[in-house]
């Protein structure tokens, strides 16, 4: 998943959008592994946008499940790209604010600290604005502290705390790194590793650690090679996708570094509608029956595009087939995991507002027609279990508790209807691909889902956001 979820990415979502206003199943036979504990990441499941550092974009807890509605929202002047709940309950999120006050501008990258209970925003600090996405993913740590990255290159550690005038977010630490990052460029990823290092990617391909001394290293990946997905970690290296190559990783004692494979991939001809940028729009998904022996993402090839699983350690070729039979052939959206079993939504033609795209698409335009498709995977190759029309429109987040797969989308798809209409909460059996769940919880356009990103609480609420909304959907 490319960043219109997250606060870098939104900024030109929601400049575009603003512009165009104002003119339960389980596996059948997969294992349900769980990533292994972290020191240094805060709550398990409500930490991460990926929902771990795998990125295998499932939690441990039960969802809003059969009854889930609406219990809580707010209006809170901005898009929140992703949201994370600490130790002490209370939801923090990476949101782009419509209009900022210091100084005045527009789309400007924040973090906003929401009431438990009622969804309203307790409290918000707005962060430098810089490259385009700057500030983009980010992690909670085990003081409650979100590590994000703002627009000077700096990587911050932003804390909440009640005082006598009320709730404050303020940067309890500042990270300098600026100085392994050309001019012009911005980070793009940024995630913790088993070391206690944090990792980090800038757009024009530059991968960097900091240590726990402060130390910075970092590496240039081959010019041309830009990044736009998130980082996905695991114990013995990092999974880096550029729009050329899916590159493994390792730091060295010295913390720089250093490439262990790299395979290139198809980037197609043109990018795809219902895609940000030319190549893959997929971050790289850990997953197997330990945990983290393979790694998949989806090529951007023309017609129809592959699924592509390798060895994590070597880089060989486990399976390759077409990613998609009848959805749109294209998406944007991170891979589910579940033990060996993979989900890949379908984002093909969607449409973003055009400021949030990245040169023109071959098709110049494409419906809608979603879909999301099931796929297992062996030591001999892939297999599609369903495939199903389900048009969801968030990053979707599989609950490992109840065997549902939860997001926000649309109704069914009719030629020439797009993007309009009611929105409702779509939960999907992991097992069936059957549709559980059809509930309507807002409306287009104020709550037009834009591809953002949820989280569900340790309580089973799916914290999710709206271009217009804070969404508090329960039992």
């Amino acid at each position: 998943m490319r960043m219109v979820r997250g606060a870098g990415r939104t900024v030109v979502v929601v400049i575009g959008i603003l512009a165009l206003w104002l003119s339960g199943g389980s596996p059948a036979h997969a294992v349900p592994v769980a990533p292994v504990p972290l020191t240094g990441l805060g709550p398990t499941g409500t930490s991460l946008m990926h929902g771990d550092l795998w990125s295998t974009d499932s939690t441990p807890w039960r969802g809003p499940g059969r009854t889930g509605h609406v219990v809580g929202s707010s209006v809170p002047a901005g898009a929140c790209a992703a949201t994370f709940i600490g130790s002490d309950g209370l939801p923090v999120s990476l949101c782009t604010r419509f209009v900022g006050t210091k100084p005045v501008g527009f789309a400007v990258p924040s973090v906003t600290l929401f009431d438990p209970h009622t969804a309203a925003p307790l409290a918000h600090l707005e962060l430098a604005k810089g490259g385009l996405l700057g500030g983009v993913y980010g992690y909670l740590d085990d003081r409650n502290r979100v590590v994000v990255a703002d627009g000077s290159n700096s990587i911050l550690r932003v804390a909440h705390r009640r005082t006598a005038q009320g709730w404050q977010v303020y940067v309890d630490d500042r990270i300098d790194v600026s100085s392994t990052i050309p001019a012009g460029d911005a980070i793009t990823g940024l995630a913790p590793d088993l070391q206690g290092r944090i990792w980090f990617a800038t757009t024009r391909g530059v991968v960097g650690t900091v240590g726990r001394s402060g130390r910075v290293a970092a590496t240039a990946l081959p010019r041309g090679e830009q990044l736009g997905n998130g980082l996905s970690i695991r114990a013995g290296g990092a999974s880096i996708l550029t729009t050329h190559a899916l590159y493994e990783m390792t730091a060295g004692a010295d913390g720089r570094p250093r490439v262990v494979w790299r395979r290139a991939y198809d980037r197609g001809t043109a990018r795809k509608p219902g895609q940000l940028t030319w190549g893959s729009g997929t971050t790289p998904t850990y997953f197997g029956p330990d945990g983290d022996r393979w790694v998949a993402i989806v090529d951007n090839a023309d017609g129809r595009p592959n699924l592509l699983v390798y060895q994590s350690d070597t880089g060989n070729l486990v399976c390759r087939m077409p990613a998609f039979g009848s959805s749109g052939q294209g998406t944007e959206n991170s891979i589910i995991a579940w033990g060996d079993s993979l989900v890949i939504p379908s984002t093909y033609g969607y449409q973003y507002p055009p400021m949030a795209v990245d040169g023109p698409s071959r098709p110049g335009s494409a419906d809608f027609v979603g879909g999301a498709t099931r796929v297992d995977v062996t030591a001999g190759g892939c297999h599609r279990v369903w495939e199903n029309r389900d048009r969801i429109a968030t990053l979707p987040r599989l609950s490992r508790a109840d065997g549902l797969i939860y997001a926000l989308g649309y109704g069914p798809y009719r030629p020439g209807i797009q993007q309009v209409g009611p929105i409702y909460l779509v939960a999907t059996d992991f097992a069936t691909g059957r549709r559980v769940v059809t509930r309507k919880v807002g409306d287009g356009p104020i709550d037009e889902p834009l591809e953002l990103t949820g989280t569900i609480s340790r309580d089973g609420a799916l914290w999710q956001a709206t271009i217009g909304r804070m969404l508090k959907i329960a039992r």
